[in-house]
């Protein structure tokens, strides 16, 4: 696989799982941490900012060790 792809699917997989990690911080918050506060923010801003900055750690993370592998 050449390069170029090999960076593209590692954006794309870390852009994803920031955005799923969005998703599902602030439907959380929304629901269930309503007095959670992170960063001046409250409820599911607040834990969907933690769950979108969590997801693209944990991405990035995920997919430079899977794109180590050979395709």
């Amino acid at each position: 696989m050449n390069t170029f792809k090999r960076i593209s699917l590692q954006v794309l997989l870390t852009l994803g799982s920031g955005i799923a990690g969005m998703l599902i911080g602030a439907l959380y918050g929304g629901n269930y941490a309503t007095d959670f506060v992170f960063m001046g923010v409250r409820g599911y801003e607040a834990t969907g900012q933690l769950g979108g900055i969590l997801g693209l750690v944990l991405g990035c993370a995920l997919s430079i060790r899977f794109l180590r592998q050979e395709l």
